[in-house]
């Protein structure tokens, strides 16, 4: 197998751990230390390059995407001991710190895919985010941190057009929200429906066309979504064109996982990431699901071989 010689970077911190969920969460600190490990043990471990977040203040950005007054509620939250957003997405003593490292990490992301013509990156972090909509966390996810990285890649010299391709197995609601009304931010997703959080209907297409969403029926597998990449998936981010594709890299949708009924094997994702590498001329991928630790360990290698190998 033949890998691209150029390092593909990996944004990752032990503080992420630190984000406590309690006792039986499937959104919980040993999500990373698998995929640490299996990327370590890897024989592709010598063309990694792992990388800290910067030391950053991703606050005055994210008050731009999110209501600053829901982003002070979470901070109270957390300064008071902890407490929950809902019944699905606990806020822990330092749940908000280590929320504002992850969406420094995927601006961070950004910067290391933009200002290297050749490389691309995995954000290695958590919480997620792409349930988190303006003015609320929900879905294990506090800050929305795809949103907040395109809309920060906008930011950036040259980038005119962003686009966000989910394929975690749950629509992400907050992502849409967020970018689904901004002409060149584009979102597409494919996820199980029925199922969490009950958006993403296939007639949800946004407010200027950007937004595809592709329901998948419980029991999908690799030939079901392949052919949607290729009849829908493909032609909408090639007709956008997008200067940087941000990937929302959920691995729920693997027939291990325990929280959907997709059967995905952790292969199928590097011919995803093959695809994608025909669209856009940089992109960015940054954890989402997954929950069986095994499936998302594999799925994560096969995302990265996908993008290396030449």
């Amino acid at each position: 197998m033949a890998f691209s010689t150029v390092p593909f970077r990996v944004i990752y911190s032990d503080r992420f751990l630190d984000h406590d969920t309690g006792m039986g969460h499937p959104e919980n600190a040993g999500r990373l230390t698998a995929v640490v490990s299996a990327l370590k043990a890897h024989p592709m471990a010598q063309n990694l390059e792992w990388v800290e977040p910067c030391d950053r203040n991703p606050l005055p950005h994210i008050n731009t995407v999110h209501d600053p007054a829901y982003v002070l509620t979470l901070q109270r939250i957390a300064e008071q001991g902890g407490g929950d957003l809902d019944g699905d997405t606990p806020v822990s003593a330092a749940s908000y710190d280590i929320a504002l490292l992850a969406a420094a990490a995927w601006m961070d992301g950004v910067d290391h895919v933009l200002g290297d013509k050749d490389t691309s990156a995995f954000i290695l972090a958590r919480p997620p985010g792409h349930h988190a909509e303006y003015g609320q966390g929900m879905g294990f996810c506090l800050l929305s941190n795809a949103a907040i990285a395109a809309h920060y890649a906008l930011m950036q010299s040259g980038i005119q057009r962003v686009a966000v391709l989910d394929w975690d197995v749950h629509h992400g609601n907050g992502t849409q929200q967020l970018v689904g009304n901004h002409p060149q931010l584009a979102y597409c997703s494919l996820h199980q429906m029925p199922a969490y959080p009950g958006t993403g209907h296939a007639q949800e297409t946004g407010g200027h066309g950007n937004v595809c969403n592709i329901p998948m029926a419980p029991g999908s597998a690799f030939e079901d979504y392949h052919a949607r990449f290729e009849q829908q998936v493909m032609p909408f981010l090639q007709q956008f064109q997008p200067d940087l594709l941000i990937v929302s890299a959920g691995y729920d949708a693997t027939a291990a996982d325990p929280l959907a009924e997709v059967n995905l094997r952790p292969e199928d994702y590097g011919v995803f990431t093959q695809l994608c590498k025909t669209v856009a001329p940089k992109m960015l991928f940054g954890l989402e699901g997954g929950y069986d630790y095994g499936a998302l360990s594999q799925s994560i290698v096969h995302t990265i071989l996908g993008w290396l190998e030449d």
